[in-house]
């Protein structure tokens, strides 16, 4: 083999380990870049000052989450420490305007203290999913008892197993009887025993509308015999733009719960609206948003009041004070 040949073999193996050794770097430096997706987060060692939590972090994970840190009363009056389970993490489902009502209303545990083993009672609170007829009706009930606590003229009286039912479809051992038929023999739910001769069935697990939520609920605030009302009447006080789709067995719940001014039931759940849209579900919160409060434009109760009593105050207490409270 020539001088010429063998130098000419061994510029051409330099250039082949070059270009060898090229890639080989160009990949290696390629593995070492940081992944994009990961750029954006820190990656700290014990070491790194950036370990160690600073006083805006450490203070947010002390601080304590507001329904389970706060008292919940029950039947009896006494201060508990357990709210309804598996609420905590649904709060932040909750629209804003109507997570302060649904917060002191969980706080509460009036309907888990209710329940006992009632399976079909406990379901989980979901606040964006429709409520039905029947488990607004336990909640109505558990609610005005619990705020009238010590208050037995305005309690309302379970109905007991031995009971004749009402509707044909709430039997004695539907989950919800000893609160729809007590409801109903307080002449809160129009039945039969109201006048009402064809309303034979409940339709229990039926999505709660707006205009029943109001038919159910004003009594309870009123106390007293709901106002003659017409449709002119209601368009005049509420501005409602749909008012003639009201029934006219609600019309007149609707013109007493305006007479409630801000405490209204419908400014609490639904908001400000010239469309009260009568046959629309009724969401858990909003459920829950109008039981916050029971009373009229003078006097009242509501969960936030319950709330801040001390276990040794009644939880009757309606003075003017507990009125200013929305």
């Amino acid at each position: 083999m020539s001088a010429a040949f063998r130098l000419k073999a061994f510029i051409v193996s330099g250039l082949s380990l070059l270009l060898v050794t090229g890639c080989a770097g160009s990949s290696l430096q390629q593995s070492l870049e940081a992944d994009p997706q990961l750029q954006d987060r820190p990656v700290f060692s014990e070491d790194s000052p950036e370990s160690t939590p600073t006083s805006e972090t450490a203070d947010a994970a002390e601080e304590p989450d507001p329904i389970a840190s706060t008292p919940s009363t029950n039947g009896t009056g006494e201060i508990g420490s357990t709210p309804r389970g598996g609420t905590t993490a649904r709060l932040e489902e909750v629209p804003d305007d109507l997570r302060p009502y649904v917060q002191d209303w969980l706080a509460l545990g009036i309907v888990d203290d209710q329940n006992g083993g009632n399976a079909a009672a406990n379901a989980e609170f979901e606040p964006n999913q429709p409520i039905t007829r029947g488990e607004f009706a336990h909640w109505l009930l558990a609610a005005n008892n619990e705020f009238y606590a010590d208050v037995p003229a305005k309690r309302i009286r379970s109905a007991t197993g031995s009971a004749s039912p009402t509707f044909q479809d709430v039997p004695a051992s539907h989950p919800y009887f000893a609160a729809i038929q007590g409801l109903a023999e307080a002449g809160i739910i129009p039945s039969a025993k109201t006048g009402n001769a064809t309303a034979v069935t409940f339709r229990p697990d039926a999505p709660l509308t707006r205009e029943t939520l109001v038919l159910w609920k004003a009594p309870l605030d009123s106390r007293t015999t709901l106002p003659t009302a017409t449709t002119e009447a209601v368009t005049t006080a509420w501005g409602f733009q749909d008012t003639a789709k009201i029934e006219p067995l609600a019309l007149r719940a609707v013109l007493a719960d305006h007479q409630t001014g801000d405490f209204a039931n419908i400014r609490r759940a639904f908001g400000y609206t010239t469309l009260f849209q009568p046959q629309k579900g009724v969401t858990q919160a909003e459920a829950a948003a109008a039981l916050w409060r029971f009373g009229n434009q003078t006097e009242g109760i509501s969960a936030e009041d319950l709330r801040r009593q001390p276990a040794s105050q009644s939880s009757s207490s309606e003075s003017g004070n507990s009125t200013n409270s929305l």
